[in-house]
């Protein structure tokens, strides 16, 4: 299977080093988009607020005039990690270097309380995805970083609390990454799935050691490489692939 789906998601026209690759993966019966990031060659950003304005961005159409007004194009984008009704990140929360939300390590209601949680850090060329205590053991260099929650593979195992026939099915998004930082996956589920096929898509399908889960029911996608910008509800972070204009 993991053959199969290597060759569907890269026997794709060659792409520019800057752009990502993104394309069609079947696992276990459901459909997924999953891009692919080169770290050493893509400018990866988290972003909440415009600086001009201070207010939350919440979509891709305002993400792409706001990059527009430095010169710069949206290549890919994502929400990344779950946000209160005002669009506040709910737990750690870091944009070019500057903490905006306190990590949060207690256990609480919900899927970001599913402990363990994560956070997915963006570094100087990587970016790799911590358990929440590894993360405060280790003390990474993230110039951003979005916690979210729960994680769906630690260490190459799936979070000890999906079942494989629950009945909690949702349209999913979340990210993954290589050992080493030097390859993220952002995958989105076609229609909705559980976290455990959510999760074995990471791992058995991606190989990713590590992934985390950023959002269900508001997931959005921008990948103009494959046709697709997601509306609809305002969005909290979001992740995003920045491109000078002509590239």
């Amino acid at each position: 299977m993991r053959a199969l789906v290597l060759l569907l998601l890269w026997a794709l026209p060659a792409l520019p080093a800057a752009a990502m690759e993104c394309g069609a993966v079947t696992h276990e019966g459901a459909d997924f988009t999953v891009c692919r990031a080169d770290t050493a060659q893509t400018d990866l950003r988290l972003f909440l607020n415009d600086p001009e304005t201070g207010a939350p961005v919440g979509s891709f159409t305002n993400l792409r005039s706001m990059l527009a007004r430095d010169g710069l194009v949206l290549g890919f984008a994502m929400n990344a990690g779950m946000y209160h009704q005002d669009r506040r990140p709910v737990g750690y929360y870091i944009e070019d270097g500057v903490e905006l939300a306190p990590l949060i390590r207690s256990a609480g209601p919900g899927n970001f309380g599913m402990l363990p949680n994560g956070v997915f850090c963006i570094g100087d060329g990587w970016a790799r995805v911590f358990e929440t205590e590894r993360l405060v053991r280790e003390r990474p260099a993230c110039h951003f970083a979005s916690q979210s929650g729960p994680m769906l593979v630690i260490d190459g195992k799936l979070h000890p609390r999906f079942l494989p026939d629950s009945d909690s099915r949702y349209v999913r998004n979340g990210v993954g990454t290589s050992e080493d930082g030097s390859t993220v996956w952002f995958a989105i589920s076609l229609a909705p799935v559980t976290f455990h096929r959510f999760a074995t898509l990471f791992r058995d399908a991606l190989g990713a050691p590590q992934a985390l889960y950023f959002d269900g029911n508001i997931s959005r996608l921008y990948a103009p490489g494959i046709g697709r910008h997601d509306g609809g509800f305002p969005m909290g972070p979001m992740v995003g692939v920045v491109e000078k204009a002509g590239d």
